[in-house]
């Protein structure tokens, strides 16, 4: 089994004259070999795996210096010479030193290989090579990435990709930064002791894990959560290492959040059950809860619409108000100019009485957007929506409801706050929101004639982001459209502004799936202040606060925000890991996991 950062074109190389040298000369210590380009001869090493299509590996002899590998890729295509070794064959060889990646992915990190093998001897057959035990012999630092992560918010800090790794090309300081440990190991052949999966199986069937050595952040189902460190940067979690395709063909195994292996291809661990909201509607007018889930690209026919119907139903107990995200049209991802939605959520919401025990019944409404212009799939017109309670909650009458383009203002009628167009939407026409879901605002009125506001957001996405491949070239990782994003909070801030400078008491909930860690505070700057995170209000562990996993790191994309005194009166809130604790990347319904909270609103 390959383990390694993931490196990859291959540099043009002069070649001068050949030097014989040690695998470790080779390596040296630095990102960077400093023999790049040069011919070597009478390199030597016993050779401790063979895949089928890129070469071999060898080690050589150990030095006291943390820093240097001892261990290299030998890049050969040629059939004759793959025949001719075999693990436990000590040899000498000559080629030249290249830096290669593995692909034309810029984010890729060179990695050092020796290229044209020739002048092969076996010296000995048998020989055996004792793995170096991560977390006995050597633990990777748990906190920071790299020294190139310079700013106010760590690897999360504005602007992005400042520097790259391979072109700083430093020495590497493998006892602090992650990257750098990992660097330091390059071709060594390892032993992960207990390995944990942290996530799911990406498209080539690699996946994430952290071994039986010390790790941060870690929570109740054994993933790694983004946390804040001691000097208050985020901290990216760079003690864990990506599990790549066997060398030897056979495939990985299907692997999920927390599940457990005595090595890599044996599970010893079943799935625990999934726990529903223990939050559950109230009688007290005042009390309202709140579901937030986006739902993936849900059109009538999606195959995700009755899981997603059970989960509302039976495990967030059907809140009074939902936030959802990504509802499609009529007829889905089919580009013919339909926009409007009410198919779609008449079907949730039918497949949702049919899943709940009461066969409760929602309301709903949303904004139709202008076709193709919010982003997401291509005919999808992807939109906020809500669900709500008609029982118990109903909008403030007396204005009409927004159009697509129109945008709504707080006003003062009959002496009481409200909105211009109820619901509408905010600055739909500014740039900012260009190819991006615009916020859907509302006012809503109790049994008893209390006034609370809401806001649902879907900021623009971090399609194309490296900045959750955190251990990449650049530093900070890129983080796409961050600019986009902070500037979508800022009028989001600024409407949430004009509400309270009409009434310093309001009551206002803003949420949704925001494509940003909280930890990324240049983002969500503007909200100081003004609005609470639901999860800090409510004291929910910070190792817990997560609704979506990806590469190393659990995290939370979606985000519910609350004014002073909706915070003052006291609030709960859960995350369902109805999908991220899922068995399998092919049983989730979303990407995201859905949350629901408590508050009050009188």
């Amino acid at each position: 089994m390959a383990l390694s950062v993931i490196i990859a074109l291959q540099l043009l190389a002069i070649v001068p004259l050949a030097l014989s040298v040690s695998i470790t000369d080779i390596q040296g210590p630095a990102f960077l070999s400093p023999l790049f380009g040069q011919a070597v001869h009478n390199v030597t090493g016993v050779i401790t795996a063979v895949t089928s299509d890129s070469g071999f590996y060898i080690q050589g002899n150990r030095t006291d210096d943390d820093r240097v590998s001892n261990g290299l890729l030998v890049f050969t295509e040629s059939e004759s010479i793959l025949s001719s070794v075999s693990v436990g064959d000590l040899i000498s060889l000559s080629g030249r030193v290249t830096e290669f990646k593995e692909s034309s992915e810029p984010n890729d990190l060179l990695g050092t290989e020796l290229e044209d093998p020739t002048n092969i001897v076996v010296l000995s057959s048998g020989n055996t090579v004792e793995p170096l035990v991560l977390g006995r012999d050597r633990s990777p630092p748990t906190d920071k990435l790299s020294a190139l992560d310079v700013g106010p918010d760590g690897w999360l800090s504005v602007p992005n990709n400042v520097s790259l790794v391979d072109s700083v090309n430093a020495t590497v300081q493998p006892d602090k930064f992650g990257i750098d440990f990992w660097s330091s190991l390059e071709g060594q052949l390892v032993t992960v002791p207990g390995p944990v999966a942290i996530d799911f199986q990406n498209s080539f069937g690699e996946f994430w894990v952290r071994g039986d050595w010390p790790v941060t952040g870690l929570n109740s189902r054994g993933g790694l959560t983004i946390t804040e460190l001691p000097d208050g940067l985020p901290d990216g979690n760079p003690e864990v290492v990506i599990i790549g395709d066997p060398i030897d063909d056979t495939t990985n195994p299907t692997t999920s959040v927390g599940m457990k292996f005595t090595d890599i291809t044996g599970v010893v661990q079943s799935h625990p059950d999934i726990p529903s909201a223990t939050i559950k509607p109230s009688e007290d007018a005042c009390t309202i809860t709140i579901g937030d889930y986006n739902v993936e690209n849900m059109a009538p026919t999606s195959t995700n619409l009755p899981p997603v119907a059970n989960h509302i139903a039976n495990f967030l107990n059907l809140p009074d108000i939902m936030f959802l995200q990504e509802i499609q049209d009529n007829d889905g991802e089919v580009d013919d100019g339909v926009v409007d939605a009410n198919v779609t959520l008449t079907t949730l919401t039918d497949a949702i009485a049919s899943a709940s025990s009461s066969g409760f019944q929602y309301s709903f409404f949303d904004i139709d957007p202008v076709n193709d212009q919010d982003g997401g799939a291509g005919g999808g017109n992807i939109r906020q929506a809500h669900l709500f309670r008609s029982e118990k909650l109903k909008l403030v009458p007396g204005s009409p409801v927004g159009g697509s383009l129109n945008a709504t203002q707080p006003i003062i009628r009959d002496g009481k706050v409200t909105l211009s167009l109820n619901p509408g939407r905010i600055d739909p026409t500014n740039s900012s929101w260009d190819d991006s879901r615009k916020p859907l605002a509302t006012a809503w009125e109790t049994l008893n004639r209390e006034r609370f506001f809401t806001v649902n957001l879907h900021l623009v996405a971090k399609t194309g982001d490296t900045a959750e491949s955190v251990q990449g070239n650049a530093r900070p990782p890129v983080n796409t459209d961050v600019a986009k994003r902070t500037s979508q909070v800022e009028i989001v801030a600024a409407f949430v502004k004009q509400l309270l400078e009409l009434d310093p008491g309001a009551s206002i909930i803003v949420g949704g799936d925001c494509n940003e860690f909280v930890q990324t505070r240049s983002v969500f700057a503007a909200f100081d202040d003004i609005l609470t995170e639901l999860d800090v209000n409510s004291n929910v562990p910070p190792l817990e606060r997560y609704t979506y996993v990806f590469q190393q790191n659990s995290q939370q994309l979606d985000h519910l925000f609350v004014s002073s005194a909706i915070a003052a009166r006291g609030t709960e809130i859960q995350h369902i890991h109805v999908n991220n604790w899922g068995p399998s990347l092919a049983t989730r319904a979303s990407d995201h996991d859905p949350s629901v909270a408590q508050v009050k609103v009188c």
